[in-house]
């Protein structure tokens, strides 16, 4: 059987704090970099603006009104992922910061 103390127990729980900080701190950075401006979401937006120009030029208003809650839809998409990215960073950061203020707070 391992034998702890309560020094060793509280250095393990900062240290796995510190980790999980850090590894979510990495991923929303990933996130927000690889995400919020992909590819795949600027080409949506390019196909969809041709859409409604098309729209405006044969007049139909029907494919304009849908290329227009497309481009708002995809608009959404993008400012929740980066939402979601700044969650996380900050997330990162709170853990962080805690498990620093943890091993601080205990007395050698």
């Amino acid at each position: 059987m391992i034998d702890l103390n309560l020094f060793q127990i509280q250095i393990a729980m900062a240290g796995g704090i510190f980790l999980i900080g850090t590894l979510t701190f990495f991923i929303g950075v990933i996130v927000l970099i690889k995400r919020s401006a992909g590819r795949d979401i600027r080409e949506i937006a390019n196909q969809t603006v041709a859409l409604a120009e098309k729209g405006v030029a044969h007049d139909v208003a029907g494919l304009v009104g849908n290329a227009s809650a497309l481009l708002n839809a995809t608009n959404e998409l993008m400012r929740n992922t980066a939402g979601v990215g700044i969650f996380l960073t900050l997330l990162g950061v709170t853990l962080m910061t805690i498990a620093t203020w943890l091993v601080l707070q205990i007395s050698f």
